[in-house]
Protein backbone atom coordinates (compact mmCIF):
# COMPACT_ATOMS: atom_id res chain seq x y z
CA UNK A 1 0.00 0.00 0.00
CA UNK A 2 1.06 3.53 -0.43
CA UNK A 3 -1.44 5.53 1.32
CA UNK A 4 -0.03 6.92 4.26
CA UNK A 5 -1.56 9.53 6.39
CA UNK A 6 -1.31 12.36 6.00
CA UNK A 7 -2.93 11.96 2.83
CA UNK A 8 -6.28 11.60 4.89
CA UNK A 9 -5.54 15.47 6.75
CA UNK A 10 -8.22 17.54 4.73
CA UNK A 11 -11.28 15.47 6.48
CA UNK A 12 -12.83 13.89 9.06
CA UNK A 13 -15.99 12.62 8.36
CA UNK A 14 -16.30 8.59 7.70
CA UNK A 15 -17.09 9.70 3.61
CA UNK A 16 -14.67 12.07 3.29
CA UNK A 17 -11.54 9.39 4.95
CA UNK A 18 -13.28 6.56 2.70
CA UNK A 19 -13.44 8.53 -0.44
CA UNK A 20 -9.21 9.63 0.15
CA UNK A 21 -8.53 5.92 1.34
CA UNK A 22 -9.93 5.16 -2.27
CA UNK A 23 -8.55 7.52 -3.88
CA UNK A 24 -5.01 6.78 -2.76
CA UNK A 25 -5.76 2.48 -3.09
CA UNK A 26 -7.51 2.38 -6.36
CA UNK A 27 -6.78 -1.07 -6.35
CA UNK A 28 -7.78 -1.83 -3.13
CA UNK A 29 -8.49 -5.88 -2.88
CA UNK A 30 -11.61 -7.52 -1.66
CA UNK A 31 -11.57 -8.36 1.08
CA UNK A 32 -10.41 -5.39 2.01
CA UNK A 33 -7.31 -5.84 4.11
CA UNK A 34 -8.29 -4.09 7.28
CA UNK A 35 -5.43 -5.31 9.17
CA UNK A 36 -2.94 -4.40 6.93
CA UNK A 37 -4.53 -0.77 6.05
CA UNK A 38 -4.53 -0.08 10.09
CA UNK A 39 -0.88 -0.89 10.15
CA UNK A 40 -0.40 1.48 7.16
CA UNK A 41 -2.27 4.20 9.13
CA UNK A 42 0.21 4.27 12.04
CA UNK A 43 -1.38 1.61 14.14
CA UNK A 44 1.10 0.12 15.48
CA UNK A 45 -0.30 -2.95 17.20
CA UNK A 46 -3.69 -5.04 16.83
CA UNK A 47 -3.98 -6.84 20.51
CA UNK A 48 -6.37 -9.36 22.81
CA UNK A 49 -8.63 -6.83 24.48
CA UNK A 50 -8.58 -7.92 28.10
CA UNK A 51 -11.25 -6.04 29.56
CA UNK A 52 -14.54 -8.06 30.40
CA UNK A 53 -18.40 -6.66 28.54
CA UNK A 54 -16.34 -5.03 25.25
CA UNK A 55 -16.22 -5.80 22.21
CA UNK A 56 -12.87 -3.36 20.88
CA UNK A 57 -10.85 -0.77 21.94
CA UNK A 58 -8.27 1.80 21.33
CA UNK A 59 -5.11 3.25 23.24
CA UNK A 60 -3.83 6.01 21.77
CA UNK A 61 -2.21 9.39 23.11
CA UNK A 62 -3.62 13.10 23.17
CA UNK A 63 -2.15 13.54 19.92
CA UNK A 64 -3.28 10.58 17.70
CA UNK A 65 1.00 10.16 17.04
CA UNK A 66 -0.07 6.19 17.85
CA UNK A 67 -2.36 3.81 18.44
CA UNK A 68 -3.11 0.49 19.33
CA UNK A 69 -6.40 -1.44 18.34
CA UNK A 70 -7.97 -3.81 20.56
CA UNK A 71 -9.99 -6.74 19.91
CA UNK A 72 -12.38 -9.29 21.68
CA UNK A 73 -10.67 -13.08 21.99
CA UNK A 74 -12.67 -15.18 20.44
CA UNK A 75 -14.67 -12.91 17.36
CA UNK A 76 -15.24 -14.47 14.41
CA UNK A 77 -13.50 -13.06 11.31
CA UNK A 78 -16.52 -10.69 10.04
CA UNK A 79 -16.93 -9.13 13.32
CA UNK A 80 -13.16 -9.18 13.89
CA UNK A 81 -12.78 -7.39 10.63
CA UNK A 82 -15.92 -4.92 11.53
CA UNK A 83 -14.77 -4.04 14.67
CA UNK A 84 -11.12 -2.99 13.80
CA UNK A 85 -12.49 -1.19 10.68
CA UNK A 86 -14.48 0.81 13.82
CA UNK A 87 -11.37 1.88 15.79
CA UNK A 88 -9.86 2.28 12.94
CA UNK A 89 -12.27 5.07 12.52
CA UNK A 90 -12.22 6.09 15.85
CA UNK A 91 -8.15 6.90 15.42
CA UNK A 92 -8.82 8.62 12.31
CA UNK A 93 -11.68 10.89 12.97
CA UNK A 94 -9.76 13.85 14.70
CA UNK A 95 -12.86 14.83 16.50
CA UNK A 96 -13.18 11.59 18.90
CA UNK A 97 -12.56 11.76 22.04
CA UNK A 98 -12.66 9.47 24.29
CA UNK A 99 -14.31 8.66 27.58
CA UNK A 100 -11.30 8.11 29.51
CA UNK A 101 -7.51 9.68 28.59
CA UNK A 102 -6.31 7.90 25.64
CA UNK A 103 -8.52 5.34 25.34
CA UNK A 104 -11.61 3.73 23.86
CA UNK A 105 -13.44 1.24 24.93
CA UNK A 106 -16.85 -0.16 22.98
CA UNK A 107 -19.80 -2.49 23.69
CA UNK A 108 -21.52 -4.95 21.38
CA UNK A 109 -24.45 -2.25 21.21
CA UNK A 110 -21.93 0.41 20.38
CA UNK A 111 -20.92 -1.12 17.28
CA UNK A 112 -24.78 -1.78 16.18
CA UNK A 113 -25.45 1.70 16.27
CA UNK A 114 -27.06 3.21 14.10
CA UNK A 115 -28.50 6.53 14.83
CA UNK A 116 -27.88 9.38 17.71
CA UNK A 117 -30.20 11.15 19.62
CA UNK A 118 -29.22 15.12 19.21
CA UNK A 119 -26.52 16.35 21.82
CA UNK A 120 -25.67 12.45 22.50
CA UNK A 121 -21.54 13.29 21.66
CA UNK A 122 -20.42 9.81 22.27
CA UNK A 123 -23.52 8.30 20.74
CA UNK A 124 -22.69 10.26 17.12
CA UNK A 125 -18.84 9.16 17.36
CA UNK A 126 -20.42 5.22 18.10
CA UNK A 127 -22.59 5.92 14.43
CA UNK A 128 -19.39 7.60 12.73
CA UNK A 129 -17.21 4.60 13.58
CA UNK A 130 -19.43 2.39 12.37
CA UNK A 131 -20.30 4.09 9.25
CA UNK A 132 -16.64 4.46 8.49
CA UNK A 133 -16.45 0.64 9.00
CA UNK A 134 -19.30 -0.36 6.81
CA UNK A 135 -17.66 2.45 4.06
CA UNK A 136 -14.37 0.72 3.66
CA UNK A 137 -15.41 -3.13 3.98
CA UNK A 138 -18.02 -2.80 1.53
CA UNK A 139 -17.03 0.60 -0.77
CA UNK A 140 -19.74 1.70 -2.48
CA UNK A 141 -18.05 1.38 -5.70
CA UNK A 142 -17.10 -1.91 -5.49
CA UNK A 143 -20.77 -2.80 -4.30
CA UNK A 144 -22.55 -1.10 -7.30
CA UNK A 145 -20.06 -2.61 -9.76
CA UNK A 146 -21.05 -6.17 -8.38
CA UNK A 147 -24.56 -4.83 -8.18
CA UNK A 148 -24.25 -4.23 -12.22
CA UNK A 149 -22.95 -7.72 -12.81
CA UNK A 150 -26.09 -9.37 -11.47
CA UNK A 151 -28.55 -6.58 -11.06
CA UNK A 152 -31.25 -9.46 -9.65
CA UNK A 153 -31.82 -8.72 -5.92
CA UNK A 154 -32.09 -12.02 -3.89
CA UNK A 155 -30.58 -13.48 -0.64
CA UNK A 156 -28.12 -15.67 -2.43
CA UNK A 157 -26.51 -12.80 -3.99
CA UNK A 158 -26.04 -11.20 -0.47
CA UNK A 159 -24.85 -14.18 1.29
CA UNK A 160 -22.41 -14.32 -2.01
CA UNK A 161 -21.29 -11.08 -1.32
CA UNK A 162 -21.01 -11.13 2.29
CA UNK A 163 -18.44 -13.78 1.71
CA UNK A 164 -16.37 -11.86 -0.79
CA UNK A 165 -16.03 -9.09 0.95
CA UNK A 166 -15.43 -11.15 4.16
CA UNK A 167 -18.56 -9.21 6.26
CA UNK A 168 -21.30 -10.77 7.96
CA UNK A 169 -24.70 -11.10 6.22
CA UNK A 170 -26.73 -8.86 8.31
CA UNK A 171 -23.99 -6.03 7.37
CA UNK A 172 -24.24 -6.93 3.61
CA UNK A 173 -27.64 -6.40 3.93
CA UNK A 174 -27.59 -3.07 5.67
CA UNK A 175 -25.38 -1.97 2.93
CA UNK A 176 -27.03 -4.27 0.02
CA UNK A 177 -30.61 -2.25 0.90
CA UNK A 178 -28.64 1.25 0.75
CA UNK A 179 -26.72 1.02 -2.20
CA UNK A 180 -28.80 -1.37 -4.49
CA UNK A 181 -30.83 0.51 -7.06
CA UNK A 182 -33.69 -1.00 -6.05
CA UNK A 183 -36.02 -0.45 -3.63
CA UNK A 184 -35.57 -3.06 -1.04
CA UNK A 185 -35.71 -3.43 2.70
CA UNK A 186 -34.34 -6.59 5.11
CA UNK A 187 -35.88 -7.42 8.32
CA UNK A 188 -33.55 -9.18 10.79
CA UNK A 189 -36.37 -12.11 12.62
CA UNK A 190 -35.38 -13.29 16.33
CA UNK A 191 -37.60 -16.16 17.65
CA UNK A 192 -40.53 -15.24 15.33
CA UNK A 193 -40.16 -11.47 16.12
CA UNK A 194 -39.23 -8.68 13.85
CA UNK A 195 -35.96 -6.93 15.26
CA UNK A 196 -33.70 -4.62 12.96
CA UNK A 197 -35.08 -3.41 9.55
CA UNK A 198 -32.82 -1.98 7.17
CA UNK A 199 -33.98 -0.12 4.14
CA UNK A 200 -33.18 3.15 2.25
CA UNK A 201 -36.10 5.42 3.57
CA UNK A 202 -35.95 7.57 0.62
CA UNK A 203 -36.93 5.03 -1.71
CA UNK A 204 -38.47 2.16 0.29
CA UNK A 205 -41.74 2.82 1.99
CA UNK A 206 -42.28 2.65 5.92
CA UNK A 207 -42.17 -1.04 7.57
CA UNK A 208 -45.38 -1.29 9.55
CA UNK A 209 -44.49 -4.30 10.70
CA UNK A 210 -43.20 -3.68 14.59
CA UNK A 211 -39.88 -4.17 15.97
CA UNK A 212 -40.50 -6.95 19.07
CA UNK A 213 -43.63 -7.81 17.50
CA UNK A 214 -44.13 -11.63 15.53
CA UNK A 215 -43.58 -11.70 11.78
CA UNK A 216 -47.08 -10.79 9.86
CA UNK A 217 -48.95 -14.29 9.23
CA UNK A 218 -49.03 -14.50 5.87
CA UNK A 219 -45.58 -14.09 5.48
CA UNK A 220 -43.64 -16.69 3.52
CA UNK A 221 -41.98 -17.16 7.53
CA UNK A 222 -44.27 -19.73 8.21
CA UNK A 223 -43.99 -21.98 5.14
CA UNK A 224 -43.51 -25.61 6.63
CA UNK A 225 -40.62 -26.87 3.70
CA UNK A 226 -38.14 -24.38 4.68
CA UNK A 227 -34.37 -25.48 5.60
CA UNK A 228 -32.05 -23.21 7.47
CA UNK A 229 -29.34 -21.69 5.27
CA UNK A 230 -31.57 -22.20 2.15
CA UNK A 231 -33.50 -18.99 0.66
CA UNK A 232 -37.06 -19.31 -0.30
CA UNK A 233 -38.39 -19.25 -3.35
CA UNK A 234 -39.45 -15.37 -4.35
CA UNK A 235 -43.72 -15.10 -3.31
CA UNK A 236 -45.50 -12.53 -4.18
CA UNK A 237 -47.05 -11.06 -0.92
CA UNK A 238 -49.85 -8.23 -0.34
CA UNK A 239 -48.27 -4.94 0.04
CA UNK A 240 -50.13 -3.92 3.08
CA UNK A 241 -48.65 -7.32 5.18
CA UNK A 242 -45.35 -5.39 5.70
CA UNK A 243 -45.77 -1.80 4.45
CA UNK A 244 -48.49 1.21 4.75
CA UNK A 245 -51.02 1.66 1.51
CA UNK A 246 -52.98 4.91 1.93
CA UNK A 247 -56.17 4.14 1.27
CA UNK A 248 -57.62 5.16 -2.27
CA UNK A 249 -54.11 4.58 -4.07
CA UNK A 250 -53.04 1.81 -5.84
CA UNK A 251 -51.55 -0.92 -4.21
CA UNK A 252 -47.75 -1.82 -4.96
CA UNK A 253 -46.64 -5.11 -6.18
CA UNK A 254 -44.80 -6.33 -2.87
CA UNK A 255 -41.94 -9.55 -3.20
CA UNK A 256 -40.48 -11.46 -0.16
CA UNK A 257 -37.77 -14.37 -0.05
CA UNK A 258 -37.15 -15.63 2.99
CA UNK A 259 -34.07 -17.93 4.78
CA UNK A 260 -34.00 -19.30 8.25
CA UNK A 261 -30.62 -19.11 10.06
CA UNK A 262 -29.35 -20.95 13.27
CA UNK A 263 -30.33 -19.35 16.79
CA UNK A 264 -33.47 -18.79 16.23
CA UNK A 265 -32.88 -16.35 13.26
CA UNK A 266 -34.00 -15.45 9.91
CA UNK A 267 -33.49 -12.72 7.52
CA UNK A 268 -36.11 -11.24 5.04
CA UNK A 269 -35.71 -9.38 1.58
CA UNK A 270 -38.62 -7.30 0.31
CA UNK A 271 -38.60 -5.67 -2.74
CA UNK A 272 -40.95 -2.79 -3.67
CA UNK A 273 -42.40 -1.43 -6.87
CA UNK A 274 -44.66 1.24 -7.11
CA UNK A 275 -47.46 0.48 -9.62
CA UNK A 276 -45.56 3.31 -11.70
CA UNK A 277 -42.68 1.76 -12.21
CA UNK A 278 -44.39 -1.34 -13.02
CA UNK A 279 -46.21 0.37 -15.81
CA UNK A 280 -43.19 1.74 -17.46
CA UNK A 281 -41.01 -1.23 -16.99
CA UNK A 282 -43.61 -3.45 -18.64
CA UNK A 283 -46.87 -3.89 -18.26
CA UNK A 284 -46.91 -7.44 -19.73
CA UNK A 285 -44.54 -8.87 -16.84
CA UNK A 286 -45.02 -8.99 -12.96
CA UNK A 287 -42.65 -8.12 -10.95
CA UNK A 288 -42.56 -12.15 -9.75
CA UNK A 289 -42.01 -13.15 -13.53
CA UNK A 290 -38.87 -10.11 -14.19
CA UNK A 291 -37.29 -11.72 -10.57
CA UNK A 292 -37.21 -15.21 -12.43
CA UNK A 293 -36.37 -14.16 -15.60
CA UNK A 294 -33.15 -12.28 -13.87
CA UNK A 295 -32.27 -14.61 -11.08
CA UNK A 296 -32.13 -17.61 -14.22
CA UNK A 297 -29.39 -15.33 -15.89
CA UNK A 298 -27.60 -15.14 -11.96
CA UNK A 299 -27.89 -18.50 -11.94
CA UNK A 300 -25.96 -18.84 -15.58
CA UNK A 301 -23.20 -16.04 -15.07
Amino acid sequence: MDILRMDLADTGSPEGLVSLILKHEPNLPLPVPIEELALQLEIEEIAELQTEGFEGGLITDTVRSRGIILVRKGLNQPRRRFTIGHELGHFLIANHIPDKDGQFLCSREDLRALSAKEGNRRAKMEVEANRFSSLILMPPPKLRDAFKKHPSPSLEHVFELADQFDVSKEAMARAYAEYHPEALAFIVVKDEKVGRVYHNRKRFPFVVASRNKSVPQGSTFYRRDLQIGIPSEIESRLADLWIDVPRGQRAPTLIEQVCLQRNGFALIMLWHESPEEEDEENEDMTTRDRWRAQQERYRRD
